[in-house]
């Protein structure tokens, strides 16, 4: 559940920092009649986040899949869904690179990226029809969610823990409780430090998903050798010993960089305020 949430809680905050930034410059430049792309596009990429996670989850109609593409590419696909530890494998390698470009890319260029938003948003809400003006706002905001919504889906489909639909639950409720406390109170919130303690945790649990994506492949028998590297990595698996022990080693440590972290500002800007008196 402590996995779920501080990833719905982390994914679900940027999404409506996102959101809050797109609608923000909207208004200062007048152009409030776009907001209505910005939630249709919102409405739009959260129903297909959903469908990708449901499909990935529990496969698609082989019949379909051969009609659409036909039977040489449909086998390879439908044998994709069919061998449950290949797909788990493959989507977990598929988490780590998105995750990880993702974290990496956002602290680059994390201070810079509303001004770069709101560049592009200026561009494609710039045009004189207003149909076009529409639609480069909702392909714009869509894009943004929709990876956001991909990369949430990929990470809570490698999450093999019980009640993880109330760690989804309260991680939507605390983003959303977070982003109205950024909105009124901006000032007591280091969204920068969320974010790095956030992002620290996102790679810490790439690396278990790599042992996890591992240990599927091998279950898949893709690797020479793969049933004894299997049983090897078992207790390295979510739910295996040092997986189960890794998991609260992640949020221990996110959880302690946070809170001392808070304590050295604390400090700092009781230092401050003696000098300043």
């Amino acid at each position: 559940m402590l996995q779920s949430f501080i990833i719905v809680l982390r994914e679900g905050f940027e999404s409506f920092l996102l959101v809050a930034v797109i609608l923000a410059y909207l208004r200062k430049t007048n152009q409030r009649w776009l907001t209505h792309a910005v939630y249709w596009a919102v409405a739009v990429s959260v129903a297909a986040s959903t469908a990708l996670a449901y499909v990935l989850k529990n496969g698609v109609n082989e019949q379909l899949v051969e009609k659409t593409f036909g039977e040489s590419v449909g086998f390879y696909v439908n044998a994709f869904f069919a061998n449950e530890s290949l797909r788990e494998g493959i989507l977990g390698l598929v988490a780590i690179l998105m995750v990880a470009t993702l974290v990496i890319y956002m602290w680059r260029t994390g201070s810079r990226l509303k001004g770069k938003m709101e560049k592009r948003l200026g561009e494609v809400s710039s045009s004189t029809s207003r149909l076009l003006a529409f639609t480069g706002v909702f392909t714009f905001t869509a894009l943004m969610m929709v990876r956001e919504g991909m990369e949430t889906a990929l990470m809570l489909l490698q999450i093999h823990e019980g009640q993880i639909a109330i760690g989804i639950l309260l991680g939507i409720s605390a983003a959303g409780l977070l982003a109205w406390s950024w909105a009124r109170f901006s000032h007591l919130i280091n969204v920068r430090r969320f974010f790095q303690v956030t992002g620290v945790f996102l790679l810490l649990f790439m690396v278990q998903v790599g042992i996890y994506s591992f240990h599927e492949l091998c279950e898949a028998g893709i690797f020479p050798n793969s049933d004894a590297m299997h049983a090897a990595t078992e207790i390295y698996s979510p739910d295996g010993l040092y997986g189960k022990w890794f998991s609260l080693i992640m949020v221990s440590v996110c959880a302690m960089w946070l809170l001392s972290a808070w304590i050295a500002d604390r400090i700092k800007m009781s230092r401050q305020g003696l000098v300043e008196g």
